[in-house]
């Protein structure tokens, strides 16, 4: 069985949640940027730092960066509650799951302050 310590919230359907609402985000920002080259034949330097300048644009693209990181959560602890259980691997199931969530983890936060950091030039 699978503790919910590991998971981003108390309940099923508010991961549900979570997933389709940070699809949407990343839905919206996918066919926004799409757009925006596309009406913007070739992008330069200037075009391309003029557009991420903007602060609206890097608060969408933080959004975006933020809805990554919990729609990847949700799915690589959904996959590990799946993958790595008792059936499949025996009693090392705990070990290898933590070590997997934990490696998850420390991913996407790293990331995620490697995108802060390259949004916001900190």
């Amino acid at each position: 069985m699978v503790t919910n310590i590991t998971n981003l919230s108390r309940s099923g359907l508010y991961d549900w949640m979570v997933q389709r609402v940070t699809a949407v985000v990343l839905a919206a920002y996918t066919v926004f940027m799409v757009a925006w080259l596309v009406c913007n034949g070739p992008v330069d330097y200037e075009a391309w730092q003029g557009l991420f300048g903007q602060t609206w644009m890097r608060i969408f693209s933080l959004l975006a960066l933020i809805s990554l990181g919990a729609h990847a959560w949700v799915g690589m602890w959904t996959i590990s509650g799946d993958y790595l259980n008792e059936r499949a691997l025996g009693k090392k199931a705990l070990v290898f799951r933590f070590l997997f969530q934990a490696l998850c983890g420390i991913v996407m936060f790293s990331y995620m302050v490697w995108g802060v950091q390259i949004l916001w030039g900190l």
